[in-house]
């Protein structure tokens, strides 16, 4: 009997409840633009912050160059997912994929599947830690911020974390019982209006820095280093943050899947990509370019939380601010696929249990009628105390982007794609198009080498020191 005939199949499984799925009142209304606010949001995010670090590590040729090349990958690699969004079964009709690991398991089978599961949950996992991490750090920013207007630029205004990380969970407890995508485009508009606030702010500062300095700093090598291992593993590391600031592959599915059709939901998903990729690309070149040319060697490694900008105090203290609001979306953004996959397991392991599948009605003042889950309620509250103690232990913002972005680029954002796409379009060994997409995932694989290296030795002599 076939993996297809098994009854308890995890092939049938995904079908059985992609089927299910399809019968529930599930309304698409999702548009072009509400697909630009969902990617922005999940793209422009914390790595935002730290290129123009990464720029001053890579120097004034490899900086840009390199932010414009994962532009570029990440073009390929969205297109490639968003022809995959429909798999033609002939069992089952046309199947909608709505998650990224249910496509794995449809075009490449359940051992791909469960070696996807493990990076995709690490990598969504990752981005709560560093969202975290990220606005502790800009609460902290505002604090010390408002201290140095009063007391002057020398003053010991020296503010903690951890109370501050436990204030952003708290506020992921309540908003993470938002029950999924479909009623999120309201938080992703926010969160996107939010993140063109910080980043042009963040963009303003730095250009105004420059005119006041009266000249570009940098240099054509970029920060030098006490040792060429020492450079080496900074620019590495730099590469790993970049890679962290773009691909947002593992959401891509979930954001087509609220597209209405007509027209086809793979070319709307395919402009709204481009159009988000374009916005973003500027603001990251940008935001990099003008960041190392204002402070050269000295910038911060978040330009907007490192203290080069003091003055206007209000100013800094908005952007920092407007981040915290956009990282509240955020969050959720890259949380909802993991309670999505969680709840769906439970759900089909526990059909009978009225723990897992039990909704009870609860209304609150001013507010709609609240369909409340026991098991999301404690699924997604356990989750988010996790990734809010992890970072709180591990509270090196340059150091776990460059980790996340680099372990997850390749298999996530390149390979696993690039493998549904030869699957869906039938493409065979040793074609053009097959050479051209084998020398680009062998590429992207060089640069997650390099740049997992460089972050992980950045990682630990920052938890050594």
């Amino acid at each position: 009997m076939g993996e297809g005939d098994d009854p308890q199949s995890p092939l049938l499984e995904s079908v059985s409840s992609h089927s299910a799925s399809e019968e529930a009142p599930l309304k698409r209304t999702g548009t072009q633009w509400t697909a630009v606010a969902h990617i922005i949001t999940g793209v422009i995010g914390a790595g935002v912050l730290s290129l123009a670090w990464s720029t001053a590590q890579l120097g004034w040729v490899l900086g840009p160059i390199c932010i414009l090349i994962f532009a570029a990958i990440t073009v390929v690699s969205t297109f490639l997912l968003c022809d995959c969004y429909k798999y033609p079964d002939p069992e089952h009709g046309t199947i909608r994929n709505r998650s990224y690991m249910q496509a794995v398991k449809l075009y490449l089978g359940e051992k791909q599947q469960w070696i996807c599961t493990v990076f995709a949950t690490e990598s969504l996992y990752g981005c709560g830690i560093a969202y975290t991490i990220t606005a502790a750090a800009s609460v902290r920013a505002i604090l010390k911020s408002n201290c140095y207007h009063r007391e002057g630029h020398d003053a010991p205004c020296v503010y903690g974390d951890s109370v501050y990380m436990l204030l952003f969970g708290l506020v992921q407890i309540v908003m993470s019982q938002i029950p999924d995508f479909h009623n999120m485009a309201w938080l992703s508009v926010v969160a996107a209006v939010m993140s063109f606030s910080y980043s042009s702010i963040g963009l303003g500062l730095g250009l105004a820095k420059v005119i006041e300095n009266g000249t570009i700093k940098g240099t054509i090598t970029g920060v030098s280093a006490s040792s060429i291992l020492d450079k080496l593993l900074l620019a590495f590391e730099a590469l790993g943050d970049i890679a962290f600031a773009y691909p947002y592959s593992i959401i891509v599915f979930e954001i087509q899947d609220t597209l209405k059709s007509p027209p086809p939901e793979n070319q709307t998903m395919k402009k709204a990509s481009m159009y988000a990729i374009v916005i973003t690309t500027a603001f990251y070149l940008c935001c990099g370019c003008f960041g190392y040319a204002a402070f050269g060697d000295s910038t911060p490694g978040n330009l907007l939380t490192g203290f080069g900008f003091y003055e206007p105090y209000w100013l800094v203290d908005l952007a920092n601010a407007c981040i915290v609001l956009h990282l509240v979306g955020g969050y959720q953004i890259f949380s909802q696929p993991v309670f999505a996959m969680g709840e769906r397991w439970f759900a089909y392991k526990f059909p009978n249990s009225g723990f897992v599948n039990n909704y009870y009605s609860c209304k609150l003042p001013l507010l709609p009628e609240l369909q409340l889950n026991l098991f999301r309620l404690v699924f997604r509250t356990l989750y988010v105390v996790s990734t809010t103690a992890l970072a709180v232990l591990f509270p090196y913002f340059n150091s776990v982007l460059g980790v996340l972005g680099a372990l997850n680029f390749w298999p996530l954002g390149i390979y696993l794609p690039v493998e549904m796409y030869f699957k869906q379009k039938k493409i065979r060994k040793w074609s053009r198009e097959w050479i051209f997409y084998r020398s680009f995932s062998m590429f992207c694989l060089l640069i997650t080498i390099v740049g997992f290296i460089g972050s992980v030795g950045e990682l630990v002599i920052d938890e050594l020191s």
